[in-house]
């Protein structure tokens, strides 16, 4: 008699190879570096700053992977979320100027949660009128939502004017932390903070919970999700309208990174957004995360050791993994 055959279909591995290549990455720029101490600074403070840029490029990496849209418009919402700091904490002089941490942490929450609604209520009339007219039409959605950008600029400089503002840190938040004689600034832990907060909540929320299943469904079947009862046009609507915030978010983080604000922030950042979004693989969340890691840490260690090629070194970045894996760290399958 035969033996029965195991049926059970085979389990996915976890492709360990793109985080051994930002550790790869991270000992190759030691030697390079020579001090310890100096090596160790400026690691944390790529991360630091690719957390943040993360933050930014996960709401178009949501919009991109489970929406299909190529939304070149997204620099507006990290300019409107910038801007609504430099109002609310301008508000909250008194607060950010206290030795006391906690009435810091709390103006600088006070103003992200602005800096979110006001982007996701944009978003909202962006993805109405601008994006709803043009889905599956990417070309005219390159098109159309880069002139939303120019005219949101345009807007934004008619509110704020167009000179720079000052957005400094609040009182409690400046200056480093030492650990031996390694510095590092205490903002850039908030950033690792909140951008490994936002990182979880994403992965829990499209991994483990029935919103997420009905998105992901939705993607691959439409119309057999519509059939089961559920509305995939406000789910997805909700989709773009949460990238939107995630913008407003990354906005006033990356202002207060910059410590100063224009209304270009947006188009100034769009670059690097779309490098991390095609390292990472063009929609994935994971990817995305472990490409704005990359940017970080070269942008950081290329600054200082060759600072005139900062510029173009995350190109030279992307240029490398393509040629390695031409889909991305971690192509999303359905592409």
């Amino acid at each position: 008699m035969s033996q029965p055959q195991d049926t059970q279909l085979p389990k996915s591995q976890f492709d360990f190879i793109p985080l051994l290549g930002l550790a790869v990455l991270m000992l190759l720029a030691l030697p390079l570096i020579g001090s310890p101490s100096s090596w160790a600074t400026l690691t944390l403070a790529g991360l630091a700053m690719g957390l943040i840029i993360f933050i930014i490029a996960s709401g178009l990496t949501l919009v991109f992977g489970l929406m299909d849209v190529l939304n070149f418009g997204h620099g507006v919402f990290i300019a409107l979320g910038a801007f609504m700091a430099t109002t609310v904490l301008g508000a909250m002089s008194g607060w950010t100027q206290s030795p006391s941490l906690i009435s810091n942490l709390l103006a600088v929450g006070l103003a992200c949660a602005v800096g979110m609604g006001v982007a996701a209520a944009v978003g909202l009339v962006f993805e109405r009128v601008l994006v709803r007219p043009v889905y599956g039409m990417h070309l005219k959605q390159i098109l159309i939502t880069m002139g939303g950008m120019i005219i949101g600029e345009e807007l934004i400089k008619l509110i704020w004017g167009a000179q720079m503002i000052p957005l400094p840190l609040p009182e409690a938040l400046r200056g480093a932390v030492l650990f031996g004689d390694v510095a590092v600034e205490k903002f850039r832990l908030l950033a690792v903070l909140a951008g490994l907060a936002v990182f979880v909540l994403l992965l829990w929320l499209l991994n483990r919970t029935k919103l997420g299943l009905l998105i992901r469904a939705g993607v691959q079947d439409r119309e057999m999700v519509e059939s089961l009862g559920y509305r995939i046009r406000r789910l997805f609507v909700g989709v773009f309208v949460g990238g939107s915030a995630l913008a407003g978010l990354g906005g006033v983080m990356w202002g207060l990174y910059q410590q100063g604000v224009t209304a270009q922030i947006g188009s100034q950042v769009n670059t690097l957004i779309f490098i991390v979004i095609i390292i990472g693989g063009l929609g994935s969340t994971l990817g995305c995360f472990v490409g704005a890691l990359a940017v970080g840490l070269m942008a950081n260690y290329t600054g200082f050791l060759a600072p005139k090629l900062a510029l173009f070194s995350n190109i030279g970045l992307m240029v490398a993994i393509l040629l390695w894996r031409p889909q991305g760290l971690y192509p999303v399958t359905n592409r």
